[in-house]
């Protein structure tokens, strides 16, 4: 959620840190700081609340000590304390003598926090991660190594972390991480380290992720303190800002919806060649497995949803649901295997339901857009959803291609095993290969023909979405789109659920959103809907409020829905007035529990 940018360069190192933080804006952010070295050994550290065009404006003004090639960046995304100026990184020991940025959770900071006051330490902010800077600050008095200093501190935190320490006078930057991720990259223009490749993709042609536990001279971005530890693995980089222009749109959602059908074109040809003879699955090394459970959260969650239905519709394999904050309350069976699904990897939720599975030697499939993320890392197999960079913190490209990469691995899996015929696999991927084409149809037709139905219902205080079956979970994801962008309430249901509670919602003009995936029964539901004077929309086939859904449905459901959804949501919240990419109190990569 934060977002962390540190640097060493040749050249004044503000224009690093500023540039960086801007890429990091699309994680949701509410204040933000740098500290920087002078060329006289100070800190000069600005922190504000707001947006990054207020830093920079105060960078313009400046009037201090030059500024040299060493400093550190953050973006906070409130948790722990309001937001305010003071509980903005980076945070100070009480000298002055070292500054802090952090992502993660200082789980015991309570504890720390009277322990350091006893000491005479003093608290500026209201923050967790203030404590860090004082037990490095404790630590220096016993070791004047910076790295050392650090190592000491942490032994004494429970949590998570990544961060950033820089030294006044040496203008040394140390990192570190632990359950939360942190990427090192030493380059011709000065040494990185960033939260995010997004952050520095311009400057780097390759990058270490830094595993748990370790610790970093940033000026060594090439060796750990630790010498025990093998020599780094390196990832290279294929992500440019170019890649997160607006290219002439008004947003990044619109955009991104019409990614849509390139992006899904390049999942399947980059797996679908594997599908049929089951090459796919057989590569990841995974075991035969006689149930799914899906773990995830939000979209990801519908996303594999999809999948798990596709899987039991196509083998009759028994298919259970997890949401990760939830993780705790069921127990695998034996035979289980857990589909993980993130799209930044670094979900918190997520990543704590995949340590409890490990513990219980449950296998993990990961399906992630980041393959070097910690859910990459900790799974037994990975497969990418390859959908690029999204910017928008509501996911829309990441969810159809979560759909698509997951259903190609669990096709590959039963044709491997022997549960479908390969034939049949085959002609699955035929199906899927007309996805694209299917997608950007749906994108045409719904932007002709959403807008007049979104302009009937600014006046609405909240949405219903139904479907049945297989459309269950693209109604849940359209719900979810329309709260988390218009600020209304939007509640999905089974259609048949309607009259078992739900229907006490249904007054004159309340929209209803059906998602029809063909289901005879749906009419009845409908009928139960406009007796009691609710609006229907229909998104389905030929004669539909939104006709876009073809009227023979692949296993994976009215996919095309997914589009309409996302067009209706946008649409309506622009109306409102809403920042579709910044929706409030919302963050891209949500890292804390």
């Amino acid at each position: 959620m934060c977002g962390i940018i540190a640097c060493r360069t040749r050249e004044p190192a503000i224009g690093y840190l500023l540039t960086a933080l801007g890429r990091l804006e699309y994680r949701g952010y509410d204040s933000v700081g740098v500290a920087v070295r002078t060329t006289g050994g100070d800190i000069a550290r600005l922190r504000t609340v707001g947006r990054i065009g207020t830093l920079e404006h105060r960078f313009r003004q400046w009037a201090g000590p030059v500024l040299d090639g060493a400093g550190i960046g953050h973006t906070r995304w409130a948790t722990h304390g309001p937001v305010t100026e003071a509980n903005a990184h980076p945070h100070n020991d009480c000298p002055g003598r070292i500054s802090v940025v952090h992502n993660g959770t200082i789980e015991n900071a309570d504890r720390l926090r009277d322990v350091l006051r006893a000491q005479g330490h003093r608290f500026t902010s209201t923050v967790d991660s203030e404590v860090l800077s004082h037990l490095i600050e404790d630590a220096s008095q016993t070791t004047p190594d910076l790295c050392e200093a650090v190592r000491q501190a942490l032994d004494a935190v429970e949590g998570s972390w990544a961060l950033a320490v820089l030294e006044r006078g040496s203008g040394r930057i140390v990192v570190a991480a632990d359950g939360s991720p942190l990427i090192v990259a030493h380059t011709a223009r000065g040494d990185f380290a960033a939260s995010d490749i997004a952050a520095i993709a311009d400057w780097v042609e390759e990058f270490q992720v830094l595993d748990d536990g370790e610790v970093i001279d940033l000026s060594a971005a090439h060796r750990s303190v630790d010498e025990d530890r093998p020599s780094p693995t390196m990832v290279r980089c294929i992500w440019h800002s170019a890649d997160t222009d607006l290219n002439g749109y008004a947003d990044h959602m619109a955009k991104e919806i019409d990614e849509q059908p390139a992006v899904a074109a390049r999942v399947i040809d980059e797996l679908g060649g594997g599908v049929a003879d089951g090459s796919l699955w057989t590569g990841l090394g995974l075991d035969r497995f006689d149930r799914l459970q899906v773990i995830a959260c939000g979209t990801s969650l519908n996303a594999g949803m999809v999948i798990g239905n596709t899987l039991h519709q196509l083998a009759g394999l028994p298919v259970t649901r997890c949401v990760a904050s939830e993780a705790g309350m069921d127990v695998p069976e034996p035979g289980t295997l857990c589909l993980a699904i993130s799209q930044s990897g670094e979900t918190a939720d997520v990543l704590n339901a995949v340590s409890a599975r490990v513990a219980e030697r449950c296998p993990i499939l990961a399906v992630t857009n980041s393959s070097h993320s910690t859910l990459a890392r900790r799974a037994d197999g990975v497969v990418s959803c390859s959908a690029g960079p999204e910017i928008g913190v509501a996911a829309t490209k990441t969810f159809v291609c979560q759909i698509i990469a997951g259903v190609a691995v669990t096709v590959s899996a039963l044709a491997a095993t022997g549960r479908i015929s390969r034939s049949h696999a085959a002609a699955l991927v035929d199906d899927l290969r007309r996805l694209p084409d299917q997608l950007a149809a749906a994108a045409t037709v719904a932007k002709s023909v959403v807008p007049p139905l979104a302009d009937e219902f600014l006046e609405a205080t909240g949405f219903i979405f139904i479907s049945r079956g297989a459309g269950l979970p693209y109604a849940a994801e359209g719900a979810l789109k329309l709260k988390e962008l218009t600020y209304r309430w939007a509640e999905h249901y089974p259609a048949g659920e309607l009259k078992h509670g739900p229907l006490a919602l249904v007054g004159d003009g309340t929209p209803v959103v059906v998602v029809d995936n063909g289901d005879p029964r749906l009419a009845t539901n409908i009928a139960e809907v406009q007796a009691r004077g609710g609006r229907i929309v229909r998104i389905g086939s030929i004669g539909s409020s939104v006709p876009v859904i073809d009227d023979a449905l692949g296993p994976w459901g009215p996919i095309q829905s997914a589009v309409a959804v996302q067009v209706l949501a946008r649409t309506t919240a622009l109306a409102l007035g809403r920042d579709v990419d910044k929706p409030r109190n919302l963050a891209k990569s949500v890292t804390v529990q």
